[in-house]
């Protein structure tokens, strides 16, 4: 079952580090929700390990903390951290064990806005692609990038040349790009760009990135 599980258990722990990078500040996480897609019986499906990883990418990148599957629970308690879950059952054949988890960090400011849902929430979310965890929503926008190395978050106008330019900056400083993916509301409307690094741009590179004219926001997450 772990060996099933495991890819999952990367998205899980990888959905958690990016959820706490994206809130302003990286502190005053209190409320979490976990939501879980399957078409698994619920009693074919034990949650606990995806929820202890999702604790663990939580805690880890603001804390000296090392979490694991035994203290998950009692660390996020003893932080204040209120995780719920809940699972979204699907029709179908129940060939993978989890479709998508979803994580959502309420009551808290972004540093990216358009990672807040349109309930209000810090919302990312993420499936399993040939074994490969991959992000596909912030916040409102649908994006698939796969979740290795790191990530760049653009908002931008959309418009033609955009990827160009950002790929071209990247590509002066050495900066290898793995993936990159839009999500858009509209045509010509407002779009984020998803780019997965191979290295950590420097300041320098980053500070390009947002004096390009129709970027508006963006975001470093480190994986």
């Amino acid at each position: 079952v772990l060996t099933e599980l495991q890819p999952y258990v990367d998205l899980a722990e990888k959905l958690g580090r990016l959820a706490v990078q994206l809130v302003a500040g990286g502190s005053g996480v209190k409320t979490v929700k976990v939501t879980y897609a399957s078409a698994r019986a619920p009693d074919d499906l034990d949650t606990r390990v995806l929820r202890a990883m999702i604790t663990k990418g939580l805690i880890e990148p603001i804390s000296n903390v090392f979490v694991n599957l035994v203290n998950a629970d009692f660390t996020a308690k003893q932080r204040g951290i209120r995780i719920t879950e809940e699972r979204i059952i699907l029709d179908g054949s129940p060939e993978s064990p989890v479709e998508f988890v979803q994580v959502q960090i309420a009551n808290v400011e972004s540093r990216f806005a358009s990672a807040i849902s349109d309930s209000g929430e810090i919302k990312v979310e993420g499936r399993v692609k040939d074994g490969i965890p991959h992000l596909t929503k912030v916040g409102s926008f649908d994006v698939d990038v796969s979740l290795e190395g790191s990530i760049i978050l653009c908002r931008q106008v959309d418009q033609p040349g955009m990827i160009g330019k950002v790929g071209s900056v990247l590509g002066q400083e050495n900066v290898n790009v793995s993936f990159m993916s839009v999500g858009r509301i509209a045509p010509r409307k407002q779009a984020v760009m998803a780019i997965g690094v191979d290295e950590q741009p420097s300041k320098e590179t980053l500070k390009k990135i947002g004096e390009i004219p129709a970027v508006e926001e963006f975001v470093f997450l480190k994986l």
